[in-house]
């Protein structure tokens, strides 16, 4: 992928976020928000340098889209459903934070707990992408690219990092922008994920060698010592 492509979907990442948090606040007058997409943009820069730098051809693929060819329907689904619960769980945020004010905002130490959330999780998801030349968005066998089990890293921890890493990843922003509801919601396109996690791997121990063995070296699914 070129550094023009690569440029061009920061900024597209960016502007995204913008017009999900700006459009229903009705202003720009939200320093919270700028902070947040400071943030973004400079976690979504080091990210993808690391992950250029150690596997450059997991981002071309990640660019393909969440609907590719030879994926299941059950996955389309699931990822469609994702799509929408994250979605909406974001513009959830500023429709609360200035129009329905469901509950007292977090204060200053638990919303910038938030900010620290939203980080870490990015920097899972980072440290996940970083070794798994595999972690594409949609669940398929990738043949073509000789698919293979990875263990090591935060592979050797949990068998879905990049799902463990959703989880502050979703939850963060909600805090620091001021929304508890929106922590609630949160919860939504998390547990989403929870579900794909076990329908991604009934379909990798048919389709994909030694993921089985991967399964009794790694017990914990999404969270260590827990589930």
């Amino acid at each position: 992928m070129s550094a023009s492509k690569l440029a061009a979907g920061l900024i597209f990442n960016t502007a995204l976020y913008a017009l999900l948090l700006f459009a229903p606040a009705g202003t720009l007058h939200w320093w919270r928000a700028w902070v947040f997409l400071a943030v973004t943009l400079i976690v979504t820069l080091v990210a993808v340098w690391s992950i250029f730098r150690n596997n450059a051809g997991l981002l071309s693929e990640r660019s393909r889209g969440v609907i590719q060819k030879g994926q299941p329907l059950w996955d389309r689904i699931i990822v469609i459903l994702l799509v929408v619960s994250y979605v909406g769980q974001v513009i959830f945020i500023p429709l609360d934070v200035f129009r329905f004010h469901l509950m007292p905002r977090p204060g200053a130490i638990v919303s910038f707990l938030g900010l620290a959330l939203y980080i870490g999780g990015w920097w899972i998801l980072t440290l996940a992408m970083k070794i798994n030349p595999f972690a594409v968005p949609v669940v398929r066998l990738q043949e073509e690219r000789h698919q293979r089990v990875i263990d090591t890293g935060v592979y050797a921890i949990v068998r879905h990092p990049m799902y463990t890493g959703f989880a502050p990843f979703a939850i963060g922003p909600a805090l620091w922008l001021g929304s508890y509801p929106a922590v609630l919601l949160a919860l939504v396109p998390i547990a989403v994920l929870a579900v794909r996690s076990i329908f991604e791997e009934r379909f990798l121990k048919r389709e994909l060698n030694d993921y089985d063995a991967y399964m009794e070296k790694v017990r914990y699914r999404l969270i260590p010592f827990v589930w």
